[in-house]
């Protein structure tokens, strides 16, 4: 049985990503797999790439055959060169600079209302209500 190391496309249409897999050379392109060994985006600014460097060196060891596609991924994950044996092998992938946390601006004021002040009003009136049915209701039994 001939091993491949390729792609298995995924996504919606103009959005692909991609799963490095290793599946039988017979099946379809999306077909049965035996194993992933990685995730590959390629609309991402820079291509987000990741392989399990231990795996992609075990398949290629027992002679699983990569795509051009794959070849050129594992050459820049630096795992193509530890296999040809180059231990100075590196990954030159690049990676995507991370985040800055979110801070809130002081200067703005909030648009959301607090809910304690909105039952606060209703709450202090109801008792002032009471207070006058209650003073209006001795002055009618006096009569």
């Amino acid at each position: 049985m001939a091993v491949k190391i390729r792609l298995k496309r995924m996504g919606k249409i103009r959005a692909p990503y991609y799963r490095i897999v290793v599946a039988d050379s017979r099946t379809k392109r999306d077909g049965r797999v035996i194993e992933e060994i990685g995730k590959y985006h390629p609309t991402e600014q820079p291509s987000f790439i990741e392989v399990d460097s231990e795996r992609a060196q075990y398949w290629l060891s027992v002679g699983a055959q990569p795509s051009e596609q794959v070849t050129a991924i594992l050459k820049l994950t630096g795992d193509w060169g530890k296999f040809k044996g180059d231990k100075d092998a590196v990954s030159t992938v690049q990676v995507k600079a991370p985040k800055a946390p979110f801070e809130i601006d002081a200067a703005k004021k909030s648009v959301v209302k607090p809910k304690a002040e909105k039952k606060e009003a209703p709450a202090e009136e109801a008792p002032a209500a009471a207070d006058a049915e209650a003073a209006e209701a001795p002055a009618a039994d006096a009569e």
